[in-house]
């Protein structure tokens, strides 16, 4: 267990950081890991550069054994050649003859023998990093080309060598360390001002919006940058802006149910007083009068009962349908009444259903629904009339496999383009005055609830044409 905490602990430290100081961090790691690769090679290089620098004071020596050929060099004079060189023995080649110097014995054995003439840097750049960490005193022996010989051999001690090394690796590590500094900076307060403060402040804007969002001052304002950030902010500003809009639509649209269901319920109170009074018109005589009242009875039941649901809707949804099999034909037959709503325009209805054709749906629902759209036909063509002949309002209906589709044409004006995307969306379509636009809305949402579909016609080349379809239920979904 102590061990899972050590591994996180490092993992939760680095969450403390900023967004700028993982940058910084970021920063000079990258940058050392640039160092690193450059330093690779830069060490092979600093090693072959040292060993053709004593090579070439080799070759000094070697002019001045040539113009001592058939003279011996004084001891004083060989070691002072060496010295210079800083190697144990120089061999020459050259002219078909061999020159040594040397001060004492020869090593007869080295550790390692180093060939510059044909190295790759492949190689220069391993025998570089073996040179730095093997630490022994073993002579290496150096070849290498010269200038009117064959070729120069060193005898050489390491250590000088392997010590020159470190310096150089030392000083390249305290320059990378500087350029890491100076590079991290720059970027850090680059990063800073151009990325870090804007990042900053978009979400220190989302953290105020959300404390408020109905609240429009606190919408973030846009600058100018043209980048990633200016069109971030852009896209926060518009998001910012439609959400405070649909908050506070949202909000009078909560305050506007609460008084729609207020006023529901006293107009069902009063719809309910007229209903007991119409049961009083079984007592008059007159032909009229005993054919209208059951109607009127009806319609009040209808209206008391949709009240009713319209009070249950403000408080969760619409109910769940009761469907049955029912006959479809005097359900739409009892549609013709409502063109008595304008009748001035001489409006005439027209229907099409097979006789006996049954549809699984609740009776209340689907009139309610049918009633809505035909309604709507009546309206649109008592305030804009038809676009050619006679007001008509036509209702077909037939069955296709298992499902029912119904169809509710008019002749009239039809709905604007601008209208049809949110056809079916409260509050946002009426295309009549005065309209709320919750009609189709209601419609819809009972439709769905009968796992059926209502679109627009689009085919529809004048008027209206509603698409209803109400699918049969599956019969595991069938009451036993």
């Amino acid at each position: 267990m102590r061990l899972g905490q050590s591994r996180i602990a490092p993992a939760n430290v680095l969450r403390h950081f900023g967004l700028s100081t993982r940058l910084l961090l970021l920063t000079i790691l990258f940058v050392m890991v640039a160092e690193v690769l450059i330093y690779v090679p830069s060490v092979a290089n600093f090693r072959r550069t040292w060993l053709n620098d004593r090579l070439a004071a080799a070759q000094i020596a070697a002019l001045v054994l040539d113009a001592a050929a058939d003279e011996s060099l004084p001891q004083a004079l060989e070691m002072r050649l060496l010295a210079g060189v800083g190697a144990k023995a120089i061999a020459i080649r050259g002219g078909g003859k061999r020159s040594l110097l040397a001060a004492g014995d020869v090593p007869s054995e080295v550790s390692k023998t180093v060939d510059l003439r044909d190295a790759s840097w492949t190689t220069l750049t391993r025998d570089a990093l073996e040179a730095l960490v093997d630490a022994g005193n073993d002579p290496i022996r150096v070849v290498g080309s010269g200038m009117g010989v064959d070729f120069v051999e060193l005898i050489l001690d390491p250590r000088p060598l392997r010590a020159a090394m470190l310096v150089f690796s030392r000083n390249i590590l305290l320059v990378s360390l500087l350029i890491s500094a100076i590079t991290a900076s720059f970027l850090y307060f680059a990063l800073q001002w151009v990325i870090v403060r804007p990042v900053r402040r978009l979400t220190g804007n989302i953290a105020d919006f959300s404390s408020n969002p109905e609240d429009a001052s606190r919408v973030i304002r846009p600058t100018d940058r043209g980048d990633e950030i200016g069109l971030a902010e852009q896209a926060l500003a518009q998001m910012e802006t439609r959400l405070a809009d649909e908050l506070r639509q949202k909000r009078r649209l909560a305050e506007l149910g609460l008084a729609v269901s207020k006023i529901n319920h006293e107009l069902r109170n009063m719809l309910t007083t007229a209903h007991l009074l119409t049961d009083r018109l079984d007592r008059v005589s007159d032909e009229t009068v005993q054919r209208v009242a059951p109607r009127l009875v009806a319609t009040l039941d209808r209206a008391i009962a949709f009240c009713e649901a319209t009070l249950a809707y403000g408080r969760a949804a619409e109910r769940l349908p009761h469907r049955r099999m029912i006959p479809l034909e005097p359900l739409i037959a009892d549609l013709a009444n409502l063109t008595d709503l304008a009748p001035e325009r001489g409006i005439v209805f027209r229907t099409e259903v097979a006789a006996g054709l049954m549809v699984d749906a609740d009776e209340d629902q689907l009139s309610r629904v049918l009633v809505n759209l035909v309604r709507n036909a009546v309206q649109a063509l008592s305030q804009a009339g038809a676009n050619d002949g006679t007001p008509l309002i036509e209702v077909t209906a037939t069955r296709n496999m298992r499902q029912v589709v119904i169809c509710v044409k008019d002749n009239g004006p039809g709905i604007p383009e601008r209208l049809r995307a949110d056809l079916f969306t409260p509050f946002q379509v009426s295309n009549r005055k005065g309209g709320t636009g919750l009609g189709l809305t209601i419609v819809s949402e009972i439709v769905r609830l009968h796992g059926g579909t209502i679109s627009l016609d689009e085919a529809a080349t004048t008027g209206t044409c509603f698409r209803i379809t109400i699918p049969d239920r599956h019969q595991q979904e069938e009451p036993r």
